[in-house]
């Protein structure tokens, strides 16, 4: 696996994480962090954050290594922590956490000097990913929601000054007007957030089950509305055609609305950044029955096996604190901190201000061990639906009883 470390010497491409040798002497404790942050903020992380810590902490340093948010880098993590060969601190997608915790591969964070005063520190579902029989294997490290993007150009063409209230009137805009929607693909992280906002719902908030949820009432009939337009040639899946420029064509006028976090907004030039803001608005998906933002984001973990945890937990607890998450939220990533999000500038004007104001509105994806196979699962049977080799209550049916025994399943 090609990496790239971006330690405290510099960047360079290696091959073998475990075999880079620190500058830094033999006196100090080296932790190593493995972590999944774009360019942007990498540069934040290592001409900020690290050093602050490294000051704050003269007998730690650390050693960091960026990689790629992949299958590849998950596998490679379950495969190094069963042996207890992984880093001592990893950024981890928040899918992820319930999984590592349930196969033993995480440290617990409970018995650490200072965790019991952090119970109120973070947004309110953020260590809950976390929690896994009666411990905590997690700190809520940032967030990210994604908004509806519309263009501007043809909310007005369509008579509006400002996005439509519902879901169902924006589809019914799009028909209307021959408009296109895009879609990422028919994942979770894709769907959902339409599919909620027509009224349809996933699993039970106790995550125990589907059926009931994924195949009710308000699910096919939000289905049948987006599969009906995307027969009518009024949704384009950039998954499906593997040419995903659903964020151009909405800004060319050529899209009516896509979706996506902040990230294509905060990785442009200024110039670039207003003349986007010019030709699209995003704003926080409508509201129906249930909150319609779908919430991602990492936590920081101590993996398994950690040669210095104390150090690690350091780390965790500077990284997560006030002072870093505000120095990283200017990279555009959301504190999970409370402290730090309640203090953070947004103006009304800003890009990030309608993913701001989502977070409290947003929902997370079921915090289970097999999340990545009910993701699969879902995704198999939308494209059947999608592409009529089911009907839409089949399929729905069928999806519900497969992710049913996949929400049940207690074996590691």
């Amino acid at each position: 696996m090609i990496v790239l470390t971006a330690g405290c010497a510099g960047a360079s491409v290696i091959s073998e994480p475990d075999k880079v040798q620190t500058l830094h002497g033999n006196d100090k404790t080296v932790i190593t962090f493995w972590h999944t942050y774009n360019d942007r903020e990498t540069r934040l992380l290592m001409k900020k954050l690290i050093p602050a810590f490294e000051e704050n902490n003269p007998d730690i340093r650390v050693k960091c290594i960026n990689l790629a948010n992949s299958n590849e880098l998950k596998y490679s993590l379950i495969a190094r922590a069963s042996s207890n060969r992984g880093p001592d601190v990893v950024r981890m997608d928040i899918a992820w956490v319930p999984e590592f915790a349930h196969k033993n591969l995480l440290e617990p964070l409970d018995g650490f000097p200072g965790f019991d005063q952090l119970e109120f520190a973070f947004y309110n579902k953020g260590l809950s990913i976390g929690f896994y029989q009666d411990e905590y294997y997690s700190l809520p490290l940032n967030l990210y929601t994604k908004t509806a993007i519309f263009n501007r150009k043809l909310l007005k063409q369509a008579g509006y000054s400002e996005p439509p209230g519902t879901m169902d009137e924006i589809l019914e805009v799009a028909r209307k007007h021959r408009f296109m929607i895009g879609l990422g693909g028919l994942d979770p992280w894709d769907t959902l957030p339409y599919i909620y906002s027509l009224g349809g719902s996933f699993v039970d908030p106790g995550f125990t089950r589907a059926t009931g949820y994924l195949n009710s009432p308000g699910t096919v009939r939000a289905v049948e509305k987006l599969t009906g337009l995307y027969k009518e040639k009024l949704i384009h899946l950039s998954a499906v055609t593997l040419n995903s420029d659903n964020w151009e064509k909405v800004r060319n006028g050529n899209m009516l609305i896509t979706d996506d976090a902040p990230w294509f907004y905060s990785l442009l030039k200024y110039s670039e950044l207003k003349l986007a803001l010019e030709q699209t608005l995003p704003v926080p998906f409508p509201r129906s029955i249930v909150p319609s933002t779908i919430i991602g984001g990492e936590n920081l973990v101590i993996m398994k096996g950690s040669r210095h945890p104390a150090e690690a937990w350091a780390f965790i607890q500077w990284m997560t604190g006030k002072e870093a998450q505000l120095i990283m939220s200017r990279s555009g990533l959301i504190p999970a901190n409370r402290e730090a999000l309640n203090e953070m500038k947004v103006s009304p004007d800003s890009y990030l201000y309608p993913y701001v104001e989502a977070v409290d509105n947003g929902f997370l994806r079921p915090t289970v061990k097999n999340w990545g196979k009910i993701e699969m699962m879902y995704t198999l049977y939308l494209n059947k639906i999608f592409l009529g080799e089911l009907p839409v209550q089949q399929g729905l049916d069928l999806a519900a009883a497969e992710i049913d025994g996949l929400l049940i399943d207690k074996d590691y």
